[in-house]
Protein backbone atom coordinates (compact mmCIF):
# COMPACT_ATOMS: atom_id res chain seq x y z
CA UNK A 1 0.00 0.00 0.00
CA UNK A 2 1.20 3.59 -0.67
CA UNK A 3 1.69 6.33 1.42
CA UNK A 4 1.51 8.92 -1.13
CA UNK A 5 -1.16 11.53 -1.46
CA UNK A 6 -3.14 11.41 -4.15
CA UNK A 7 -4.69 15.21 -5.29
CA UNK A 8 -7.48 16.00 -7.80
CA UNK A 9 -8.25 19.23 -7.65
CA UNK A 10 -10.96 21.32 -10.36
CA UNK A 11 -9.40 24.44 -11.38
CA UNK A 12 -12.63 24.96 -13.91
CA UNK A 13 -16.05 23.15 -14.71
CA UNK A 14 -17.70 22.52 -11.26
CA UNK A 15 -20.70 24.95 -10.64
CA UNK A 16 -20.79 25.97 -14.41
CA UNK A 17 -20.67 24.67 -17.98
CA UNK A 18 -17.31 25.66 -19.26
CA UNK A 19 -14.16 25.97 -18.82
CA UNK A 20 -12.83 22.46 -18.08
CA UNK A 21 -9.70 22.10 -16.09
CA UNK A 22 -8.36 19.61 -13.55
CA UNK A 23 -5.03 19.12 -11.77
CA UNK A 24 -4.27 15.46 -10.56
CA UNK A 25 -1.05 15.48 -8.98
CA UNK A 26 0.60 12.53 -6.74
CA UNK A 27 4.05 13.31 -4.55
CA UNK A 28 4.22 16.77 -5.74
CA UNK A 29 3.63 15.99 -9.74
CA UNK A 30 1.14 17.73 -11.78
CA UNK A 31 -0.83 16.22 -14.81
CA UNK A 32 -3.65 18.72 -15.76
CA UNK A 33 -6.37 17.19 -17.58
CA UNK A 34 -8.36 19.95 -20.28
CA UNK A 35 -7.35 23.69 -20.00
CA UNK A 36 -10.65 24.53 -21.30
CA UNK A 37 -12.45 28.37 -21.57
CA UNK A 38 -15.84 29.76 -21.31
CA UNK A 39 -17.71 32.51 -23.02
CA UNK A 40 -18.67 35.59 -20.89
CA UNK A 41 -21.85 35.97 -19.56
CA UNK A 42 -24.03 38.89 -20.41
CA UNK A 43 -23.02 41.18 -17.21
CA UNK A 44 -19.17 40.68 -18.00
CA UNK A 45 -19.32 43.87 -20.60
CA UNK A 46 -16.14 43.87 -23.13
CA UNK A 47 -14.83 40.52 -21.92
CA UNK A 48 -14.02 38.31 -24.98
CA UNK A 49 -13.07 34.92 -22.96
CA UNK A 50 -12.84 33.66 -19.56
CA UNK A 51 -10.57 31.08 -18.58
CA UNK A 52 -10.02 29.60 -15.02
CA UNK A 53 -7.56 30.99 -12.59
CA UNK A 54 -4.67 28.52 -12.87
CA UNK A 55 -2.79 30.90 -10.09
CA UNK A 56 -1.91 27.35 -8.58
CA UNK A 57 -0.46 26.11 -11.86
CA UNK A 58 2.00 29.32 -11.89
CA UNK A 59 2.87 28.63 -8.82
CA UNK A 60 4.38 24.98 -9.19
CA UNK A 61 4.92 25.19 -13.05
CA UNK A 62 8.28 23.26 -12.27
CA UNK A 63 6.44 20.33 -11.13
CA UNK A 64 3.74 20.47 -13.83
CA UNK A 65 4.88 17.66 -15.70
CA UNK A 66 2.01 17.36 -18.73
CA UNK A 67 -1.08 18.84 -19.93
CA UNK A 68 -3.81 16.10 -21.20
CA UNK A 69 -6.76 16.63 -23.37
CA UNK A 70 -9.56 14.57 -23.27
CA UNK A 71 -10.57 16.05 -26.97
CA UNK A 72 -10.70 18.92 -29.19
CA UNK A 73 -13.98 21.62 -27.95
CA UNK A 74 -13.55 24.97 -27.04
CA UNK A 75 -14.38 24.04 -23.26
CA UNK A 76 -11.66 21.49 -22.76
CA UNK A 77 -8.54 23.15 -24.58
CA UNK A 78 -9.61 26.75 -25.52
CA UNK A 79 -7.30 28.11 -22.65
CA UNK A 80 -4.32 25.91 -23.96
CA UNK A 81 -2.36 28.84 -25.27
CA UNK A 82 -2.80 31.13 -22.07
CA UNK A 83 -1.57 28.34 -19.57
CA UNK A 84 1.78 27.98 -22.22
CA UNK A 85 2.63 31.04 -22.24
CA UNK A 86 1.53 31.64 -18.28
CA UNK A 87 3.36 28.35 -16.92
CA UNK A 88 6.79 29.85 -18.91
CA UNK A 89 8.10 26.37 -19.89
CA UNK A 90 7.61 24.32 -22.21
CA UNK A 91 5.57 21.12 -21.82
CA UNK A 92 4.00 18.14 -23.85
CA UNK A 93 1.03 18.39 -24.73
CA UNK A 94 -1.10 15.08 -25.63
CA UNK A 95 -4.40 14.14 -27.32
CA UNK A 96 -6.29 12.14 -29.84
CA UNK A 97 -4.76 13.03 -33.37
CA UNK A 98 -7.56 14.96 -34.23
CA UNK A 99 -7.80 17.29 -31.08
CA UNK A 100 -3.46 17.33 -31.47
CA UNK A 101 -4.16 18.45 -35.24
CA UNK A 102 -6.62 21.55 -34.42
CA UNK A 103 -4.42 22.56 -30.90
CA UNK A 104 -1.59 22.69 -33.31
CA UNK A 105 -3.26 25.19 -35.70
CA UNK A 106 -4.60 27.06 -32.34
CA UNK A 107 -1.08 27.31 -30.83
CA UNK A 108 -0.02 28.39 -34.42
CA UNK A 109 -2.68 31.80 -34.81
CA UNK A 110 -0.78 32.22 -30.94
CA UNK A 111 2.46 31.64 -32.49
CA UNK A 112 3.36 29.13 -30.36
CA UNK A 113 4.85 26.65 -32.77
CA UNK A 114 7.35 24.98 -31.07
CA UNK A 115 5.30 23.57 -28.39
CA UNK A 116 5.34 19.54 -28.68
CA UNK A 117 1.97 18.31 -29.31
CA UNK A 118 1.76 14.09 -29.03
CA UNK A 119 -0.83 12.20 -30.77
CA UNK A 120 -2.25 9.12 -28.87
CA UNK A 121 -4.26 6.65 -30.13
CA UNK A 122 -6.85 4.50 -28.31
CA UNK A 123 -5.36 1.95 -25.53
CA UNK A 124 -2.11 3.81 -26.38
CA UNK A 125 -0.47 4.26 -22.49
CA UNK A 126 2.39 7.06 -22.10
CA UNK A 127 4.68 8.38 -18.70
CA UNK A 128 4.37 11.59 -17.51
CA UNK A 129 5.71 11.36 -14.14
CA UNK A 130 4.30 9.32 -11.63
CA UNK A 131 1.59 8.69 -13.60
CA UNK A 132 0.85 5.68 -16.64
CA UNK A 133 -1.51 7.58 -18.50
CA UNK A 134 -3.91 5.76 -20.91
CA UNK A 135 -6.64 7.11 -23.50
CA UNK A 136 -9.67 5.20 -23.70
CA UNK A 137 -12.13 6.16 -26.39
CA UNK A 138 -15.34 7.24 -25.54
CA UNK A 139 -17.94 8.48 -27.92
CA UNK A 140 -18.87 12.21 -28.52
CA UNK A 141 -20.28 14.62 -30.96
CA UNK A 142 -16.55 15.21 -31.69
CA UNK A 143 -14.19 12.13 -32.84
CA UNK A 144 -11.11 10.96 -31.13
CA UNK A 145 -12.97 11.40 -27.66
CA UNK A 146 -10.86 9.94 -24.67
CA UNK A 147 -11.77 9.54 -21.38
CA UNK A 148 -8.19 9.57 -19.02
CA UNK A 149 -6.86 6.81 -16.72
CA UNK A 150 -4.37 8.66 -14.59
CA UNK A 151 -2.60 5.47 -12.51
CA UNK A 152 -0.47 6.44 -9.53
CA UNK A 153 1.39 3.76 -7.11
CA UNK A 154 -2.17 4.54 -5.06
CA UNK A 155 -4.62 3.65 -7.93
CA UNK A 156 -6.39 4.94 -11.03
CA UNK A 157 -8.48 8.14 -11.67
CA UNK A 158 -10.64 8.06 -14.57
CA UNK A 159 -11.67 11.04 -15.89
CA UNK A 160 -14.16 10.96 -18.53
CA UNK A 161 -14.40 14.23 -20.58
CA UNK A 162 -17.43 14.26 -22.36
CA UNK A 163 -18.58 11.08 -23.22
CA UNK A 164 -22.21 9.25 -24.65
CA UNK A 165 -22.96 5.95 -24.96
CA UNK A 166 -23.62 5.64 -28.45
CA UNK A 167 -24.27 2.41 -29.92
CA UNK A 168 -24.06 3.07 -33.37
CA UNK A 169 -21.81 6.14 -34.03
CA UNK A 170 -21.54 8.10 -37.54
CA UNK A 171 -17.97 6.89 -37.55
CA UNK A 172 -18.70 3.02 -36.33
CA UNK A 173 -16.75 4.00 -33.33
CA UNK A 174 -18.34 3.09 -30.03
CA UNK A 175 -17.24 3.70 -26.57
CA UNK A 176 -14.67 1.34 -25.56
CA UNK A 177 -16.61 -0.48 -22.85
CA UNK A 178 -14.87 -3.22 -22.36
CA UNK A 179 -11.93 -1.37 -21.27
CA UNK A 180 -13.73 0.70 -18.58
CA UNK A 181 -14.82 -2.87 -17.47
CA UNK A 182 -11.46 -3.75 -16.89
CA UNK A 183 -10.61 -0.72 -15.35
CA UNK A 184 -13.18 -1.78 -12.97
CA UNK A 185 -12.46 -4.96 -12.49
CA UNK A 186 -8.89 -3.96 -11.84
CA UNK A 187 -10.36 -1.52 -9.08
CA UNK A 188 -10.61 2.23 -9.64
CA UNK A 189 -10.29 4.81 -7.03
CA UNK A 190 -11.49 7.49 -8.51
CA UNK A 191 -14.20 8.86 -11.27
CA UNK A 192 -14.53 12.11 -12.14
CA UNK A 193 -18.00 11.84 -14.14
CA UNK A 194 -19.24 14.56 -17.40
CA UNK A 195 -22.54 15.92 -15.63
CA UNK A 196 -24.22 17.39 -18.61
CA UNK A 197 -26.87 15.34 -19.00
CA UNK A 198 -27.38 14.08 -15.38
CA UNK A 199 -31.30 15.91 -15.46
CA UNK A 200 -32.32 13.91 -18.54
CA UNK A 201 -33.22 10.18 -17.71
CA UNK A 202 -33.31 7.58 -20.12
CA UNK A 203 -30.26 7.24 -22.91
CA UNK A 204 -29.63 9.68 -24.98
CA UNK A 205 -30.36 9.27 -29.50
CA UNK A 206 -27.74 8.06 -31.56
CA UNK A 207 -25.59 10.74 -33.50
CA UNK A 208 -26.91 8.67 -36.49
CA UNK A 209 -30.43 9.33 -35.93
CA UNK A 210 -29.97 13.09 -36.96
CA UNK A 211 -29.06 12.46 -40.32
CA UNK A 212 -32.66 10.89 -41.81
CA UNK A 213 -33.91 13.76 -39.94
CA UNK A 214 -32.25 16.02 -41.76
CA UNK A 215 -32.87 14.38 -45.32
CA UNK A 216 -36.24 14.33 -44.33
CA UNK A 217 -36.32 18.57 -44.01
CA UNK A 218 -34.12 19.08 -47.08
CA UNK A 219 -36.78 17.59 -49.05
CA UNK A 220 -39.50 19.73 -47.80
CA UNK A 221 -37.76 22.84 -48.54
CA UNK A 222 -37.97 25.06 -51.91
CA UNK A 223 -35.24 27.86 -51.33
CA UNK A 224 -32.13 27.71 -49.75
CA UNK A 225 -31.13 25.70 -46.34
CA UNK A 226 -28.51 27.11 -44.15
CA UNK A 227 -27.60 24.72 -41.49
CA UNK A 228 -25.58 26.01 -38.12
CA UNK A 229 -23.75 23.67 -35.83
CA UNK A 230 -20.76 23.80 -33.90
CA UNK A 231 -17.67 24.15 -36.29
CA UNK A 232 -15.86 21.26 -34.54
CA UNK A 233 -18.98 18.95 -34.69
CA UNK A 234 -17.71 16.82 -37.37
CA UNK A 235 -19.92 13.66 -37.65
CA UNK A 236 -22.53 15.95 -38.08
CA UNK A 237 -20.92 17.90 -40.93
CA UNK A 238 -20.31 14.51 -42.58
CA UNK A 239 -24.38 14.17 -42.12
CA UNK A 240 -25.37 17.76 -43.86
CA UNK A 241 -22.70 17.20 -46.68
CA UNK A 242 -24.55 13.40 -47.27
CA UNK A 243 -28.32 14.95 -46.68
CA UNK A 244 -27.62 17.39 -49.30
CA UNK A 245 -26.15 14.83 -51.62
CA UNK A 246 -29.63 12.97 -51.08
CA UNK A 247 -31.76 15.79 -52.26
CA UNK A 248 -29.39 16.90 -54.45
CA UNK A 249 -27.90 20.44 -53.27
CA UNK A 250 -24.77 21.07 -53.06
CA UNK A 251 -22.55 23.34 -50.05
CA UNK A 252 -20.99 25.83 -49.07
CA UNK A 253 -18.82 26.26 -45.84
CA UNK A 254 -19.23 29.52 -44.07
CA UNK A 255 -17.58 30.84 -41.13
CA UNK A 256 -13.80 30.20 -40.53
CA UNK A 257 -13.34 27.88 -38.21
CA UNK A 258 -16.20 25.96 -39.96
CA UNK A 259 -13.75 25.62 -43.13
CA UNK A 260 -10.53 25.34 -40.56
CA UNK A 261 -12.04 22.35 -39.22
CA UNK A 262 -13.23 20.80 -42.19
CA UNK A 263 -10.21 20.85 -43.87
CA UNK A 264 -8.27 18.96 -40.83
CA UNK A 265 -10.98 16.44 -40.86
CA UNK A 266 -11.32 15.81 -44.56
CA UNK A 267 -6.80 15.65 -43.94
CA UNK A 268 -7.28 12.99 -40.76
CA UNK A 269 -10.14 10.63 -43.00
CA UNK A 270 -13.24 12.00 -40.76
CA UNK A 271 -14.90 13.68 -43.48
CA UNK A 272 -15.70 12.71 -46.75
CA UNK A 273 -17.07 15.25 -49.04
CA UNK A 274 -17.35 14.22 -53.16
CA UNK A 275 -15.51 16.11 -55.53
CA UNK A 276 -17.28 19.11 -56.86
CA UNK A 277 -19.58 19.03 -54.24
CA UNK A 278 -18.48 22.13 -52.38
CA UNK A 279 -19.34 25.94 -53.57
CA UNK A 280 -17.25 28.94 -52.66
CA UNK A 281 -18.64 31.57 -50.04
CA UNK A 282 -18.19 34.02 -52.77
CA UNK A 283 -20.21 32.01 -55.37
CA UNK A 284 -22.96 31.59 -52.91
CA UNK A 285 -25.63 34.39 -54.32
CA UNK A 286 -24.67 33.16 -57.81
CA UNK A 287 -25.74 29.37 -57.27
CA UNK A 288 -29.81 28.53 -57.34
CA UNK A 289 -31.45 28.38 -54.04
CA UNK A 290 -33.06 25.33 -54.09
CA UNK A 291 -29.40 23.45 -55.06
CA UNK A 292 -27.85 25.09 -51.92
CA UNK A 293 -26.95 24.06 -48.52
CA UNK A 294 -25.23 26.95 -46.57
CA UNK A 295 -23.05 25.10 -43.24
CA UNK A 296 -22.54 28.20 -41.07
CA UNK A 297 -21.00 29.10 -37.74
CA UNK A 298 -23.61 30.81 -34.98
CA UNK A 299 -25.19 27.87 -33.05
CA UNK A 300 -25.04 29.63 -30.05
CA UNK A 301 -25.77 33.28 -31.16
CA UNK A 302 -21.64 34.03 -31.11
CA UNK A 303 -21.19 37.94 -31.69
CA UNK A 304 -18.96 37.81 -34.84
CA UNK A 305 -20.21 34.43 -35.80
CA UNK A 306 -21.18 34.31 -39.73
CA UNK A 307 -25.05 33.46 -38.58
CA UNK A 308 -25.39 36.42 -36.41
CA UNK A 309 -24.26 38.37 -39.16
CA UNK A 310 -26.14 36.91 -41.57
CA UNK A 311 -29.17 37.82 -39.30
CA UNK A 312 -27.91 41.51 -38.87
CA UNK A 313 -28.05 41.44 -42.82
CA UNK A 314 -23.94 42.27 -42.72
CA UNK A 315 -22.59 38.86 -44.11
CA UNK A 316 -20.58 40.03 -46.79
CA UNK A 317 -21.94 36.52 -48.90
CA UNK A 318 -25.08 35.73 -47.49
CA UNK A 319 -28.09 37.51 -47.46
CA UNK A 320 -30.60 36.25 -45.71
CA UNK A 321 -34.64 36.38 -47.60
CA UNK A 322 -37.94 34.96 -47.70
CA UNK A 323 -38.19 30.89 -49.15
CA UNK A 324 -34.49 30.78 -46.76
CA UNK A 325 -34.78 27.94 -44.08
CA UNK A 326 -32.21 28.36 -41.17
CA UNK A 327 -32.18 25.24 -39.68
CA UNK A 328 -30.16 25.36 -35.82
CA UNK A 329 -28.62 21.73 -35.18
CA UNK A 330 -27.35 22.25 -31.97
CA UNK A 331 -28.84 23.19 -28.41
CA UNK A 332 -27.88 26.29 -26.58
CA UNK A 333 -24.93 26.25 -24.02
CA UNK A 334 -26.70 26.94 -20.76
CA UNK A 335 -26.46 30.74 -20.84
CA UNK A 336 -26.44 31.71 -24.00
CA UNK A 337 -29.86 31.19 -24.62
CA UNK A 338 -30.73 34.79 -25.09
CA UNK A 339 -28.28 35.37 -27.53
CA UNK A 340 -29.65 32.65 -29.52
CA UNK A 341 -33.29 33.72 -29.20
CA UNK A 342 -32.56 36.92 -30.68
CA UNK A 343 -30.75 35.43 -33.59
CA UNK A 344 -33.66 33.86 -34.03
CA UNK A 345 -35.85 36.27 -33.77
CA UNK A 346 -33.61 38.45 -36.53
CA UNK A 347 -33.53 35.84 -39.24
CA UNK A 348 -37.82 35.30 -38.90
CA UNK A 349 -37.92 39.44 -39.14
CA UNK A 350 -35.77 39.07 -42.43
CA UNK A 351 -38.47 37.08 -43.45
CA UNK A 352 -36.33 33.04 -43.65
CA UNK A 353 -38.05 30.17 -41.59
CA UNK A 354 -36.45 28.68 -38.64
CA UNK A 355 -36.14 24.86 -37.38
CA UNK A 356 -34.87 24.41 -34.16
CA UNK A 357 -34.49 20.63 -32.71
CA UNK A 358 -37.96 21.61 -30.58
CA UNK A 359 -39.47 21.10 -34.17
CA UNK A 360 -37.56 18.28 -35.48
CA UNK A 361 -34.82 16.21 -33.76
CA UNK A 362 -32.70 17.67 -35.86
CA UNK A 363 -29.71 17.37 -32.99
CA UNK A 364 -28.23 14.62 -30.72
CA UNK A 365 -26.64 15.88 -27.64
CA UNK A 366 -23.23 14.33 -27.20
CA UNK A 367 -23.48 13.98 -23.41
CA UNK A 368 -25.02 11.02 -21.81
CA UNK A 369 -28.16 10.89 -20.34
CA UNK A 370 -28.68 9.25 -17.11
CA UNK A 371 -28.96 6.42 -17.67
CA UNK A 372 -25.60 6.33 -19.45
CA UNK A 373 -24.24 7.77 -16.23
CA UNK A 374 -25.29 4.98 -14.16
CA UNK A 375 -24.06 2.56 -17.00
CA UNK A 376 -20.46 4.24 -16.37
CA UNK A 377 -20.83 3.50 -12.39
CA UNK A 378 -21.75 0.29 -13.05
CA UNK A 379 -19.27 -0.32 -15.55
CA UNK A 380 -15.88 1.08 -14.02
CA UNK A 381 -17.37 0.31 -10.13
CA UNK A 382 -14.97 3.46 -8.67
CA UNK A 383 -14.44 3.47 -4.72
CA UNK A 384 -14.78 7.44 -5.13
CA UNK A 385 -16.70 9.05 -6.96
CA UNK A 386 -17.03 12.73 -7.84
CA UNK A 387 -19.12 14.58 -10.70
CA UNK A 388 -17.64 16.91 -12.73
CA UNK A 389 -18.92 19.31 -15.59
CA UNK A 390 -21.57 20.83 -14.29
CA UNK A 391 -23.27 23.12 -12.82
CA UNK A 392 -24.46 22.50 -8.87
CA UNK A 393 -27.59 21.14 -9.88
CA UNK A 394 -26.01 18.44 -12.25
CA UNK A 395 -23.59 17.70 -10.17
CA UNK A 396 -25.62 16.70 -6.96
CA UNK A 397 -27.77 14.48 -9.18
CA UNK A 398 -24.78 12.68 -10.72
CA UNK A 399 -24.38 11.74 -7.51
CA UNK A 400 -27.51 10.91 -6.72
CA UNK A 401 -27.31 8.60 -9.66
CA UNK A 402 -24.32 7.31 -8.61
CA UNK A 403 -25.95 6.47 -4.90
CA UNK A 404 -29.03 4.79 -7.00
CA UNK A 405 -26.26 2.27 -8.12
CA UNK A 406 -24.95 1.02 -5.05
CA UNK A 407 -21.99 3.82 -4.24
CA UNK A 408 -22.19 4.57 -0.52
CA UNK A 409 -23.13 8.37 0.15
CA UNK A 410 -20.06 8.94 2.08
CA UNK A 411 -17.49 8.21 -1.11
CA UNK A 412 -19.23 10.60 -2.99
CA UNK A 413 -17.40 14.10 -3.15
CA UNK A 414 -19.65 17.10 -4.62
CA UNK A 415 -16.88 19.74 -5.18
CA UNK A 416 -15.99 22.73 -6.24
CA UNK A 417 -13.51 24.85 -7.53
CA UNK A 418 -10.61 25.12 -6.06
CA UNK A 419 -11.86 22.47 -3.49
CA UNK A 420 -9.24 19.54 -3.79
CA UNK A 421 -10.08 15.65 -2.91
CA UNK A 422 -7.28 14.59 -1.14
CA UNK A 423 -6.88 10.92 -1.32
CA UNK A 424 -4.80 8.40 0.52
CA UNK A 425 -3.89 4.90 1.79
CA UNK A 426 -6.69 5.94 4.98
CA UNK A 427 -9.01 7.61 2.74
CA UNK A 428 -10.43 10.32 0.97
CA UNK A 429 -11.39 13.80 1.84
CA UNK A 430 -11.58 17.35 0.62
CA UNK A 431 -8.49 19.45 1.53
CA UNK A 432 -8.09 23.16 2.08
CA UNK A 433 -9.32 25.82 -0.32
CA UNK A 434 -6.90 26.63 -3.15
CA UNK A 435 -7.49 29.73 -5.40
CA UNK A 436 -9.85 29.41 -8.41
CA UNK A 437 -12.35 31.50 -10.21
CA UNK A 438 -11.30 33.98 -13.42
CA UNK A 439 -9.16 35.10 -15.47
CA UNK A 440 -10.39 37.22 -18.16
CA UNK A 441 -9.11 38.01 -21.81
CA UNK A 442 -9.76 41.39 -22.65
CA UNK A 443 -8.87 42.30 -26.20
CA UNK A 444 -5.18 41.03 -25.68
CA UNK A 445 -4.73 41.76 -22.10
CA UNK A 446 -4.85 38.43 -19.90
CA UNK A 447 -5.63 39.00 -16.26
CA UNK A 448 -7.82 39.42 -13.28
CA UNK A 449 -10.08 42.26 -14.53
CA UNK A 450 -10.84 43.59 -10.85
CA UNK A 451 -14.49 43.76 -9.52
CA UNK A 452 -14.23 47.22 -9.70
CA UNK A 453 -13.80 47.48 -13.68
CA UNK A 454 -16.73 45.45 -13.98
CA UNK A 455 -18.61 47.36 -11.72
CA UNK A 456 -17.69 50.55 -14.13
CA UNK A 457 -18.79 49.10 -17.22
CA UNK A 458 -22.01 48.26 -15.93
CA UNK A 459 -22.58 51.16 -14.59
CA UNK A 460 -21.50 53.14 -17.79
CA UNK A 461 -23.61 50.73 -19.86
CA UNK A 462 -26.67 51.80 -17.72
CA UNK A 463 -26.43 55.27 -16.80
CA UNK A 464 -23.86 56.51 -18.82
CA UNK A 465 -21.25 59.21 -17.60
CA UNK A 466 -20.85 62.71 -16.49
CA UNK A 467 -17.65 64.37 -16.84
CA UNK A 468 -16.90 68.04 -15.29
CA UNK A 469 -13.83 70.35 -16.06
CA UNK A 470 -13.21 72.70 -13.66
CA UNK A 471 -10.79 75.46 -14.14
CA UNK A 472 -10.04 77.16 -10.25
CA UNK A 473 -7.57 79.75 -9.24
CA UNK A 474 -4.29 78.70 -7.88
CA UNK A 475 -4.65 82.07 -4.95
CA UNK A 476 -7.92 81.53 -3.46
CA UNK A 477 -9.40 77.95 -5.22
CA UNK A 478 -12.40 79.65 -6.66
CA UNK A 479 -14.11 78.50 -10.06
CA UNK A 480 -12.04 81.06 -12.83
CA UNK A 481 -14.16 80.08 -15.92
CA UNK A 482 -17.67 78.23 -16.24
CA UNK A 483 -17.17 74.41 -15.88
CA UNK A 484 -17.29 72.57 -18.73
CA UNK A 485 -20.12 69.66 -18.63
CA UNK A 486 -19.49 66.44 -21.08
CA UNK A 487 -22.20 63.49 -20.75
CA UNK A 488 -22.61 60.80 -22.64
CA UNK A 489 -25.19 57.75 -22.95
CA UNK A 490 -27.00 59.73 -20.09
CA UNK A 491 -30.89 58.92 -20.71
CA UNK A 492 -33.78 61.51 -20.38
CA UNK A 493 -31.25 64.08 -20.28
CA UNK A 494 -33.04 65.85 -22.88
CA UNK A 495 -36.05 66.26 -21.21
CA UNK A 496 -34.64 68.20 -17.98
CA UNK A 497 -34.59 71.50 -19.28
CA UNK A 498 -32.16 74.04 -17.62
CA UNK A 499 -30.22 70.82 -16.07
CA UNK A 500 -27.03 71.34 -17.67
CA UNK A 501 -26.60 75.32 -16.49
CA UNK A 502 -28.37 74.15 -13.09
CA UNK A 503 -25.86 71.39 -12.56
CA UNK A 504 -22.95 73.91 -13.55
CA UNK A 505 -24.45 76.14 -10.52
CA UNK A 506 -23.76 72.98 -8.48
CA UNK A 507 -20.39 72.72 -9.22
CA UNK A 508 -19.68 76.65 -8.92
CA UNK A 509 -21.10 76.03 -5.10
CA UNK A 510 -19.66 73.04 -4.57
CA UNK A 511 -15.87 74.28 -5.87
CA UNK A 512 -16.72 77.76 -3.59
CA UNK A 513 -17.45 75.62 -0.59
CA UNK A 514 -14.35 73.57 -1.06
CA UNK A 515 -12.84 77.70 -1.18
CA UNK A 516 -14.22 78.79 1.87
CA UNK A 517 -12.98 75.57 3.83
CA UNK A 518 -9.23 76.43 2.28
CA UNK A 519 -9.09 73.20 0.78
CA UNK A 520 -6.05 73.23 -1.81
CA UNK A 521 -5.45 69.50 -2.50
CA UNK A 522 -6.26 68.32 -6.02
CA UNK A 523 -7.55 65.12 -4.97
CA UNK A 524 -9.58 65.79 -2.17
CA UNK A 525 -11.26 68.82 -4.35
CA UNK A 526 -12.28 66.32 -6.70
CA UNK A 527 -13.31 64.13 -4.53
CA UNK A 528 -16.01 66.79 -3.42
CA UNK A 529 -17.14 67.45 -6.55
CA UNK A 530 -17.49 63.92 -7.68
CA UNK A 531 -20.19 63.42 -4.63
CA UNK A 532 -21.80 67.15 -5.06
CA UNK A 533 -22.16 66.49 -8.94
CA UNK A 534 -23.87 62.64 -7.91
CA UNK A 535 -25.79 63.79 -5.26
CA UNK A 536 -27.07 66.57 -7.60
CA UNK A 537 -27.65 64.30 -10.50
CA UNK A 538 -29.54 61.93 -8.77
CA UNK A 539 -31.95 64.14 -6.67
CA UNK A 540 -32.80 64.89 -10.40
CA UNK A 541 -32.40 62.39 -12.43
CA UNK A 542 -32.89 59.55 -9.65
CA UNK A 543 -29.92 57.58 -12.16
CA UNK A 544 -26.65 57.18 -10.90
CA UNK A 545 -23.98 57.64 -13.81
CA UNK A 546 -20.45 57.54 -13.69
CA UNK A 547 -18.73 60.80 -12.60
CA UNK A 548 -15.61 62.01 -13.59
CA UNK A 549 -14.19 65.12 -11.90
CA UNK A 550 -11.27 67.09 -13.45
CA UNK A 551 -9.97 70.10 -11.75
CA UNK A 552 -7.39 72.22 -13.05
CA UNK A 553 -5.25 75.51 -11.21
CA UNK A 554 -4.19 77.85 -13.14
Amino acid sequence: MSNGRLRVLPLGGLGEIGKNMTVVEYDGRIVVVDTGLMFPAPDQLGIDLVLPDFTYLRERAEAVEAIVLTHAHEDHVGALPFVLRQLGRDLTVYGGPLTAAMVRSRLDEHRLRDVPVEDVLATQTFQAGPFSIEMVKMAHSIPDAFAVALTCELGTTLVTGDYKFDQTPVDGVPADVSRLADLGRDGLLLLCGDSTNADRPGMSPSESSVGPKLVEVFSRCKGRIVVTCFASNIHRVQQVVDAAGAVGRRVSLVGRSMRKNVNIGRMLGHIDIPEGMLVGPKEIEDHPDHRLVVLSTGSQGEPLSALRRMAHGDHPNVDLHDGDTVIFSATPIPGNERAVNETIDRIYRLGADVITPRDVPVHASGHGYAEELKLMVNLTRPRYVMPVHGDHRRLRLHGELAQAVGVGRERIFRGENGLPLDIDATGARFGEREQAGMIFVDGVDVGDIEDVALRDRRMLSADGIFIVVATISEQDGRSVVPPEIICRGVPFLDESDGFLAELRDAVNSSLARSADEEIREIDLLQNHLHDDVAEFVYERLRRRPMVLPVVVEV
